[in-house]
């Protein structure tokens, strides 16, 4: 998908949880970032965080939760993640954040091709 174009998002019952006791006055974003280490390597990150104000919206592909909320989705990321996928919870004490739920070829494909 694209720019423009709509996904779904399901959240399961600790994202939702974590949804509301971290509420966010700008729409979160599923961030993509790529880039060459020293080996000649591509590292890819993924993260949810908040759009920041220098980020123009209308450049992001937008995720719909099952709540009804909207998520936004860098377009390089829209362009390798399925239609349908997951959110959930990982890490422990102050290190939990929110995180894609994705089987290991999906995986893959965001992080590899």
């Amino acid at each position: 998908m694209r720019a423009g174009e709509s996904f779904t998002l399901e959240t399961d019952a600790p994202a939702r949880q974590w949804l509301q006791t971290h509420p966010s006055i700008r729409p979160r974003v599923i961030a993509y970032d790529a880039h060459r280490c020293c080996g000649g390597g591509v590292i890819c990150r993924v993260s949810i965080r908040e759009l920041s104000r220098k980020e123009d919206p209308t450049r992001f592909a937008t995720g719909v939760l099952d709540g009804g909320a909207t998520v936004l989705i860098d377009p390089r990321a829209a362009a390798r993640l399925p239609a349908r996928f997951g959110l959930t919870v990982r890490g422990l004490g102050p290190l939990k954040h929110l995180d894609l739920e994705l089987d290991g070829e999906q995986w893959g494909e965001l992080l590899y091709s």
